[in-house]
């Protein structure tokens, strides 16, 4: 129950991220397509369930919960497909230019996440006390500590290019691009190592990876505050400066692979 109740927070705070930046981009957008609308419904709607997840302490997957999650999910799924025909739809197609400037491909996976996490958390608590939770016929736990190390990869690579594009001014950008994908790397390892290893090393980077994902919004805060006009000219400088709500998307991921971890203690088969 603990390990769902995680697995809930974390898909709150991705789905925070999500509603937040897709709010920013998709208004900097002008919502040209109807279908821009459904990530704000969908983050809000994740978030607010997670939320109900995170305080329900009863055994047995929820509906509500279940179908909304599920539906979070396929929205982010979609969101990814428009997304990389935004990009391929332009004049060059899946150039560099494109990739720094279209729609951000590898935005809509935070929202994909979320819906997969919190259906895991439902997962976990449909299983019987005293039962191994599987995910597809998948030990819970190994299944999770994969998926987050895949989507922490995910993330990675969006916050390398647009960093890139930024020419890693500051040295601070590097940190992203360094501490997380360790993180990931330690995640596939627990989902494919050997049982009862103590990962005392692995919860302690997941941590700072959090701390990384954190620390982003406040160096993404001073980024708008230096462009012309400060935090005066805010409805033009947070849309157009570092998105604010993208880097705790770390955050979130690094929660999940703890909760992973945890299911992995508590239950050494999972």
């Amino acid at each position: 129950m603990k390990a769902a109740r995680r697995l809930n927070r974390a898909a709150a705070i991705l789905a925070t991220s999500v509603l937040a930046d897709s709010a920013v981009e998709h208004y900097r957008g002008s919502f040209e397509n109807r279908a821009m609308y459904l990530p704000l419904a969908f983050g809000a709607l994740s978030l607010a369930v997670s939320g109900h997840g995170v305080s329900d302490r009863r055994l047995g997957a929820h509906a509500l919960r279940d179908t909304i999650y599920a539906l979070a999910g396929a929205t982010g799924l979609a969101g990814t497909g428009f997304h990389f025909y935004n990009v391929a739809k332009r004049p060059g197609g899946f150039s560099w230019l494109n990739l720094f400037y279209a729609a951000p491909i590898g935005a809509p996976l935070a929202l994909l996440l979320s819906g997969l996490l919190g259906f895991t958390a439902e997962r976990v608590r449909d299983t019987a006390p005293g039962a191994t939770p599987r995910i597809m016929g998948f030990p819970a736990g190994r299944a999770m500590a994969a998926l987050t190390a895949l989507g922490m990869l995910g993330i990675v690579g969006e916050a390398g290019l647009l960093h890139f594009r930024g020419a890693y001014h500051d040295p601070a950008m590097f940190l992203p691009v360094s501490v997380p994908p360790v993180a990931a790397g330690l995640l596939g390892n627990a989902a494919l190592a050997p049982r009862n290893k103590d990962r005392w090393f692995t919860r302690s980077w997941l941590r700072l990876t959090a701390a990384v994902g954190l620390a982003g919004v406040v160096f993404h805060a001073f980024g708008v505050s230096r462009n012309m006009g400060g935090w005066h000219n805010w409805s033009q400088n947070v849309s157009n400066g570092p998105p604010i709500p993208a880097p705790p998307s770390f955050t979130g991921l690094a929660l999940a692979g703890l909760a992973a971890l945890g299911l992995l203690e508590d239950r050494p088969d999972a």
